[in-house]
C-alpha cells in the first residue's frame, strides 16, 4: 500500500473513538506493527478512557488528540497535518440502554458526526494525488444490531435487510447509510464492518460481561432482563481488532464485511458461565455460591431477541479467524477484571455506578 505520511518510513492512520473499549484495543494493536503510526482523535466521554492506552505511553507512534468527529476544524487540520492513508472510525455511543434514555445524544454522534467526518474525508480524498486517492481507505465500524432480530434459527449476512430496533441501532443503520451513500454518490472508498457484542478487557463496566463479573466479585445483585433467553454471537475484542485490521489491508472498497466469533449464547448462560468461574477462582467470597445472586428484572423495550452472525465473507474472502472461543475469551476476561481494580476503580470513578439504565422508552 502507498505511504504517504510526514515521515516517509511510515504509515499514519486516522483512529476515531480510539480511547473507548474496542477503539483502544484497535489502537494498541496498529500501534504494535513496526511500520504504522496512529493518530488517535476522542471526545472522551464517559466510555473514552485513557487508562486503556497507559502501555503506549511516550511512544512516538501514537499520537493522542482530545477533540469531536462532529467539529470540521479539527479533523480537517488533522488530515492536512498527518496525511493518513486510511480513517478507521469507531467514535459511536454505543449502549442500547443508554440510547433508551437520551436517544438525541446517539443521532449527534453516530449519525451527525459520522456525516461530518465523511465530508472531511471527501474533501481531502478529492485533494489527494492519483496514486495517494487509490490507496486512500475510510473504514466504518458498525454493528450487528442494525439487522435487527432473528428467529430461533438463521444468521445476519452482509445481504441481510436493516430493519434496528433501538435508537442506538437506528443511529448507527443511519450512519452506515451515509458510508454507502458517499461511496456510491462521490467514490469515496469505504469499507463497513458490522459485528456482533464484543467482550475483553478495559470494557467500560454498563455492558453485561463486565457488569456482571464486578457484581459477581462484590456480592451485588446480577441483573437478568425478562426470561434471559435473550442469544448474542459473543466476539472477543482482540479478534474483531485483527478482523478490523485485515478489512483495511484486504478488503474491497464499497463492500459490508461481517465479524463474528462463532459463539452464540443466552444471556443467562453467559451469566452462569461468570458465576462458575468466580467461584472456582475466589472460593472465599462470603457470598458464594454466586448464582444466588441473580436476580430477574423487567426487560428493556423493545430488547432483541437473538443475533447471530454468518462471517464467512470475511474469512473466505479475506482469510480471518477467530483465535479464541467462548470458553478461552472468558476466561482471558475475568482474570484481567480479577487483576485490574486499579483500572476498575479509574473509570467507573465518574457518574456511573452500575445502576440500571434504559428503564424508560419515552425519555427526551
Amino acid at each position: 500500500m502507498t505511504t504517504f505520511s510526514m515521515d516517509n518510513t511510515m504509515q499514519t492512520i486516522l483512529v476515531t473513538g480510539g480511547a473507548g473499549f474496542i477503539g483502544s484495543c484497535f489502537v494498541r494493536i496498529a500501534v504494535g506493527e513496526e511500520d504504522l503510526r496512529v493518530v488517535n482523535l476522542d471526545k472522551l466521554t464517559y466510555a473514552g478512557n485513557l487508562d486503556s492506552l497507559e502501555s503506549l505511553q511516550g511512544n512516538h507512534r501514537h499520537i493522542f488528540i482530545h477533540g469531536d468527529i462532529g467539529s470540521r476544524e479539527t479533523v480537517d487540520a488533522l488530515l492536512a497535518e498527518h496525511r493518513p492513508w486510511a480513517i478507521v472510525n469507531f467514535a459511536a455511543e454505543s449502549h442500547v440502554d443508554r440510547s433508551i434514555d437520551s436517544p438525541a445524544q446517539f443521532v449527534e454522534t453516530n449519525v451527525l458526526g459520522t456525516f461530518h467526518l465523511l465530508e472531511a474525508a471527501r474533501k481531502y480524498w478529492g485533494s489527494l494525488p492519483a496514486e495517494e486517492r487509490d490507496a486512500f481507505r475510510f473504514l466504518h465500524v458498525s454493528t450487528d444490531e442494525v439487522y435487527g432480530t432473528l428467529g430461533p434459527t438463521g444468521q445476519f449476512t452482509e445481504k441481510t435487510a436493516y430493519a434496528p430496533n433501538s435508537p442506538y441501532s437506528a443511529s448507527k443503520a443511519s450512519a452506515d447509510h451515509f458510508v454507502r451513500a458517499f461511496h456510491h454518490t462521490f467514490g469515496l472508498p469505504t469499507l463497513t464492518t458490522n459485528c456482533s457484542n464484543n467482550y475483553g478487557p478495559f470494557q467500560f463496566p454498563e455492558k453485561l460481561i463486565p457488569l456482571m463479573i464486578l457484581n459477581a466479585v462484590e456480592g451485588k445483585p446480577l441483573p437478568v432482563y425478562g426470561d434471559g433467553q435473550q442469544i448474542c454471537d459473543w466476539l472477543f475484542v482482540d479478534d474483531h481488532c485483527r478482523a478490523i485490521r485485515t478489512v483495511l489491508g484486504k478488503g474491497t472498497p464499497g463492500e459490508v464485511y461481517n465479524i463474528g466469533g462463532d459463539s452464540e449464547r443466552a444471556n443467562l448462560d453467559v451469566i452462569h458461565t461468570i458465576c462458575d468461574t468466580i467461584d472456582r477462582l475466589r472460593p472465599e467470597l462470603p457470598h458464594a455460591p454466586c448464582r444466588s445472586l441473580i436476580t430477574r428484572v423487567t426487560d428493556r423495550p423493545g430488547h432483541d431477541r437473538r443475533y447471530a452472525i454468518d462471517a464467512t465473507k470475511i474469512k473466505d474472502h479475506l482469510g480471518w479467524q477467530p483465535r479464541e472461543n467462548f470458553d478461552s475469551g472468558m476466561r482471558k476476561t475475568i482474570d484481567w477484571y480479577l487483576a485490574n481494580s486499579q483500572w476498575i476503580e479509574r473509570v467507573t470513578s465518574g457518574t456511573y455506578r452500575r445502576e440500571r439504565l434504559g428503564l424508560s422508552a419515552d425519555t427526551a
